[in-house]
């Protein structure tokens, strides 16, 4: 099967390895436009993946058999749909359906309508209207851009200015915002594939948006995760099927906008059960990094069968009993201010159980350069989450890059203070 693979993070790096861990051949997968890590392990092209023309052609010339869109700008600007126009398989939903993630207020408009549970939010269109959405609900403050945003869309914060400053940022770009209730809890990640009708779950993650140690600093997109979470009840994925995931792939079936690819169930554990915080229409960063670590069901076969609606007789996907922590390397300044382009050295890893998922990086003449934000992610696996971590570390604290900076307490409270 020939697979390519759209994209050029981390993400899309654990994509990659995840296929070839599975059993896909390298020499099949093709990553577009891909980094300086993904070019190191399959074929990377120039391609503008925002492009539907281009990215049909492409497809088309290279007789490919399943495309697989990582991120979600893509998705928005409906290349899947010019792929399918052309009769190629897509893990990746429709123009329509992504505006699950492209649009809060539509996705709020699903869950209504589907019965899936969410905290309230009002939709403003101006200042004004937040300031009294804000006065209504009460600190702490939730305000989240009705858009892409690169996973800087959202502020929760005691701070009404700084909510205020937040909304009125998105507001000068012409989007509108969603003012939420605040909703107190552990915050889980749960993947599902769906083929349009079924929806077959992953296993649950939980990532960390803050920048620094101790939850504190700004949101970003994501500085690290683990999977599983042992202190999740008995029945949790169950629950999420039944009462999120399969409501809301049907109704968005029954208003005609079928989705097909993964959904990504943003969930909050509140004292009065499960509620949805949001949705997104692909893979996260940087859960996918853990999920698909400890995945040993073939992956191709998994997205394939999503893509051309064969769910119903895919069994539940087999995990590893060991357990994944994946910890993100930022650039200095991060996620305020951007860096200049910087070599990083000390990549080299002699551990069979960490890998390094490339999200920033170019290859000059042999050499790998920093070209954004988020740069890596180190990921290990183990049996305990107190050796995965020691893993994680011991591997990022022998990275090189000037003014990079990481968080030292992912999946701390899971560690179990032994090895075995």
């Amino acid at each position: 099967m020939k697979i390519l693979v759209l994209g050029s993070g981390a993400r899309e790096h654990a994509i990659v390895k995840a296929l070839i861990r599975t059993g896909t051949d390298p020499s099949n997968i093709t990553c577009a436009p891909g980094n300086g890590g993904i070019s190191q392990e399959v074929k990377t092209v120039s391609l503008n993946i925002n492009d539907p023309d281009a990215v049909k052609a492409w497809a088309l010339d290279a007789q490919s058999d399943l495309v697989v869109i990582g991120p979600e700008a893509p998705l928005v600007a409906g290349v899947s749909d010019a792929l399918r126009s052309a009769g190629i398989a897509v893990f990746g939903p429709s123009k329509a359906a992504a505006a699950l993630e492209g649009s809060k207020a539509f996705a709020k408009d699903v869950m209504a309508a589907a019965d899936v549970p969410t905290g309230m939010a009002r939709k403003c269109t101006s200042v004004s209207e937040v300031e009294q959405a804000l006065e209504a609900f009460g600190a702490p403050y939730v305000v989240k851009a009705d858009g892409l945003a690169a996973g800087k869309g959202v502020i929760v914060t005691s701070d009404k200015q700084a909510a205020l400053d937040h909304a009125n940022t998105f507001l000068s770009q012409g989007m509108e915002i969603l003012v939420e209730e605040f909703l107190d809890g552990e915050e889980v990640s749960l993947f599902f594939l769906a083929d349009g009708i079924t929806v077959v779950p992953l296993s649950p993650a939980q990532d960390f948006k803050r920048a620094y140690d101790n939850d504190e600093g700004p949101n970003t997109g994501g500085m690290g995760a683990y999977s599983p979470l042992p202190w999740l009840p008995e029945g949790f994925v169950s629950e999420v099927q039944e009462g999120v995931a399969l409501p809301t792939v049907r109704e968005l079936a029954r208003q005609g906008t079928p989705f097909v690819g993964l959904l990504y169930c943003g969930l909050i554990v509140t004292s009065k059960g499960i509620r949805v915080i949001e949705f997104n229409a692909r893979f996260g960063d940087p859960e996918t990094q853990v999920v698909l670590r400890r995945l040993l069901t073939p992956l191709s076969g998994l997205l394939h069968k999503a893509a051309t609606g064969q769910l119903a007789a895919v069994l539940e996907p087999e995990f590893s009993k060991d357990v994944a922590v994946t910890v993100v390397l930022a650039s200095e300044g991060y996620p305020v201010t951007s860096a200049p382009d910087r070599e990083i050295t000390g990549l080299e890893v002699n551990d069979i159980h960490v890998e390094i998922a490339h999200a920033a990086t170019k290859d000059l003449d042999g050499k790998l350069f920093t070209t954004g934000g988020r740069v890596l992610s180190v990921v290990s696996i183990a049996k305990t989450f107190h050796k995965a971590r020691k893993r994680a570390y011991k591997a990022i604290a022998n990275i090189k890059l000037e003014g990079s900076h990481y968080r030292t307490d992912i999946a701390l409270k899971v560690d179990e203070g032994k090895d075995d």
